[in-house]
């Protein structure tokens, strides 16, 4: 299992928001050359996180801002935004167990209350880290003046 590069990806647009957004206008070009990713998966990033109510883009060469308060934006609300969970669920069974097998035909009663824990307590940490710690640590990293133009 794999969470798609999608999640950190949204969270490298944040900060380049917050770093850069004040000074310059901060666009699916320029946010494709800070992430080194084609604008087009940067701009439908976009869309996905202005869906959700993080960030307001304005449409050519107007820019992405933040839409709330750092400490307001979690990691959960980044992660529901971008990634496509199907059904709520993190974890996807294989489609047909074999329903002749004892472990096939109990898989999921196997697994299935074990995988929603795993799930819960990966959520309650994504909810318990915010942007604003995000900028903190950016802040801390990028102190010694290594911010590129």
């Amino acid at each position: 299992m794999q969470i798609s590069s999608r999640f950190t990806l949204a969270i490298h647009i944040f900060v380049c928001i917050d770093v850069f957004g004040k000074e310059r206008k901060v666009t699916s070009t320029f946010l494709a050359e800070s992430t080194n990713v084609n604008p087009v998966i940067i701009r439908n990033i976009l869309l996905q996180l202005k869906a959700a109510g993080l960030v307001h883009v304005a449409r050519g060469a107007g820019g992405a801002v933040i839409a709330r308060p750092l400490s307001e934006i979690t990691l959960l609300d980044i992660y529901h935004a971008v990634e496509c969970v199907g059904h709520g669920t993190l974890f996807h069974f294989h489609e047909n167990p074999n329903a002749g097998c004892p472990v096939g035909r109990n898989i999921h009663r196997i697994l299935d209350d074990k995988l929603e824990r795993v799930q819960k307590a990966m959520e309650r940490e994504l909810a318990s880290i915010t942007l604003e710690d995000v900028r903190r640590d950016t802040e801390k990293y990028l102190s010694d003046g290594a911010v590129a133009e």
